[in-house]
């Protein structure tokens, strides 16, 4: 789940119907990070609140929740910005992210090319923070809904590519369907 934002009360509601995944927006420098790796974590990690019930742990029902809970959460801090990509090493370094995943549209407007994720100065950028992350022992993601991009990506070292949103794929589905009956 890409949460809205970096906070600990949206966190919450998701872990407690039993998001384990999460993408987190405009994840800036360390402190950041460690923000939302405390919240999705219990105590002493964390501060995930402590819920007897709740979907998460299928009300109760999974004897050892608390016990594995911390360690099945899988957390990827989204990079939009050059100040973000400057701060690549100190991100990785936070135990507790499993991945850094580069928003090539944020950061094509951050660096004045907004609405050109592939100007050449923003893949220049990408290209230079691929060997940084993966030297950090982290997972290296992006998003490229064009097929070309997405390829290219890989073959530089990505780990895991989003190749798509679930809005886009039902844009252009419903756009195919409605021009097959369009006269």
């Amino acid at each position: 789940m890409r949460v809205a934002w970096n906070d600990a009360v949206l966190f919450k509601r998701h872990l407690d119907i039993g998001v384990q995944n999460y993408l987190v927006p405009w994840v800036q420098n360390a402190d950041e990070a460690r923000a939302a790796v405390r919240a999705v974590r219990y105590p002493p990690q964390g501060l995930r609140g402590v819920a007897v019930t709740h979907r998460g742990n299928q009300w109760g029902r999974y004897a050892d929740y608390y016990q594995r809970a911390n360690d099945e959460i899988c957390l990827l801090v989204q990079l939009e910005t050059r100040a973000a990509l400057s701060q690549i090493e100190a991100i990785g370094a936070v135990d507790g992210v499993d991945g850094l995943f580069i928003g090539p549209s944020d950061l094509a407007a951050d660096i004045g090319h907004l609405g050109n994720n592939r100007h050449p100065d923003v893949k220049a950028l990408i290209t230079e923070a691929i060997p940084r992350i993966l030297k950090t022992g982290k997972a290296a993601g992006i998003l490229a809904p064009v097929e070309e991009d997405a390829r290219h990506w890989l073959k530089l070292g990505f780990n895991f590519v989003a190749v798509g949103s679930d809005l886009g794929v039902l844009a252009r589905g419903t756009e195919a369907l409605a021009a097959k009956f369009k006269a």
